[in-house]
């Protein structure tokens, strides 16, 4: 069964209470990227970024930046996936983190090789609640492949015979 929203709120908070974005590609940079802009322009936009306190991140630049979800590096998308989370159980999302969590290719996972268990975790707990939401919903197979495929803890590579 999954988790209430406030309950799955609180366990994305736990999980990521601490991450910083350190060296990784921030929110206003990864769209510098995704606009081909030249270094300059990248550094001022890093500038910009929230890089300390993921919860500091306003729901309004999130939306402006869903595409930076498809730039981030792994620590970059450590430090903005719970933002992304709590924006759409809280409704103020236009497209959400679901296809990045659920479209896995060679090139995303590396995205996310960052996370910890308890983190995964929570990413887990969160595709649950939006298949919960809509049981017959168009995102419903996505989402229960990606959770058996890849988001199950240990992940079928890492199975011990």
């Amino acid at each position: 069964m999954a988790l209430d929203a406030e309950q799955l709120k609180r366990l994305i908070r736990q999980a990521f209470e601490s991450v910083k974005l350190g060296e990784g590609i921030g929110l206003w940079e990864a769209q510098a990227i995704d606009d081909y802009e030249p270094p300059k322009i990248r550094k001022e936009r890093r500038a910009r970024d929230q890089t300390e306190s993921w919860q500091n991140i306003p729901d309004e630049d999130l939306r402006q930046c869903e595409s930076s979800l498809s730039f981030f590096d792994a620590a970059g998308m450590r430090f903005h996936i719970p933002a992304f989370m709590i924006a759409e159980i809280n409704g103020n999302s236009s497209v959400g983190p679901i296809y990045s969590l659920t479209d896995l290719f060679d090139y995303t996972l590396e995205q996310f090789a960052a996370l910890s268990d308890p983190q995964r975790n929570a990413v887990s707990e969160f595709l649950l609640y939006l298949d919960s939401l809509e049981p017959e919903g168009f995102d419903r197979e996505r989402i229960q492949k990606a959770l058996a495929d890849y988001w199950v803890l240990p992940r079928p590579s890492e199975a011990k015979d």
